[in-house]
């Protein structure tokens, strides 16, 4: 899944251990969509490379983030979850695209 939209606010970076000790981190994300009703989505990047990427990108800047959503019960109540997995500007945010064309190439 993609959204597509204008990032808010990057919140603070978490961390911690696992209950099998492994060590985690993560850092969460605003971006408000284009949509008309409930246009505000948290997205959650786990782990450093995503954090990194995610932190490349500019607070009121055009984002585009691909990621996974899912849902898990708890006690009788579900829970959403939409973790980020590719982070990347988008719109007058992006840098231009170089296409090759048939005359750049070697052959």
């Amino acid at each position: 899944m993609q959204i597509e939209g204008k990032l808010i606010k990057i919140l603070e970076a978490e961390s911690g251990t696992s209950k099998s000790g492994k060590a985690w981190s993560k850092q969460s994300c605003l971006v408000e969509t284009d949509e008309k009703y409930n246009n505000l989505v948290c997205v959650t990047a786990f782990g450093d490379d995503n954090i990194n990427n995610l932190n490349k990108l500019k607070v009121d800047g055009r984002c585009t983030i691909w990621c996974n959503v899912y849902s898990r019960e708890y006690n009788g109540k579900f829970y959403n979850q939409i973790d980020g997995w590719r982070f990347s500007k988008s719109g007058n945010d992006a840098p231009a695209e170089s296409f090759i064309t048939s005359d750049d190439m070697p052959f």
